[in-house]
């Protein structure tokens, strides 16, 4: 029994240092704006503009009702800072805007992993706005990709 606490100790101290190292890491990346005596990005000076390649969603997953969609972005970081003293920092940073079907709402993407992710949209037409935006939600551009999720109800039951 004194094995199982001391391992479940040491599991949970792992977790709390981890933890408290990627809270102070993100902090320190938000603060970085409102520090002038040792920012660690640099004002922005003639970069070119912000690219961004959105693909087709991956066939395979799309036949199982999953919608995944690679994209790329250039000249610009994704990252999780808002908010107006990070607009004229360098790299450029800033996030995704994704739109479904034209509803009126919309979630913010901070991860840059190269995918966007929906899953359990009903069998039928869709369409996706993927927009990039700055650190102040202004929109650089947007892509739209337009798909069809295949009803797999009828593959799981025949």
């Amino acid at each position: 029994m004194t094995r199982i606490i001391r391992t479940s100790a040491a599991i949970a101290i792992g977790i709390v240092i981890g933890l408290a190292a990627f809270t102070e890491g993100a902090y320190l990346i938000s603060c970085a704006f409102a520090q002038s005596s040792t920012p660690s990005l640099l004002p922005v000076a003639n970069e070119p503009a912000p690219t961004l390649t959105v693909e087709a969603p991956l066939p395979g997953p799309l036949a199982r009702g999953a919608v995944l969609i690679p994209y790329r972005v250039e000249n610009l970081k994704i990252l999780p800072v808002l908010g107006e003293a990070a607009t004229d920092v360098s790299p450029r940073v800033g996030h995704l805007h994704v739109t479904v079907d034209d509803l009126p709402w919309r979630w913010a993407e901070f991860n840059n992993v190269g995918t966007i992710v929906v899953v359990g949209l009903p069998s039928g037409s869709h369409k996706l706005l993927i927009e990039l935006a700055g650190p102040e939600h202004g929109v650089y551009l947007g892509k739209t990709v337009t798909f069809t999720v295949p009803d797999t109800a009828a593959h799981q039951h025949g």
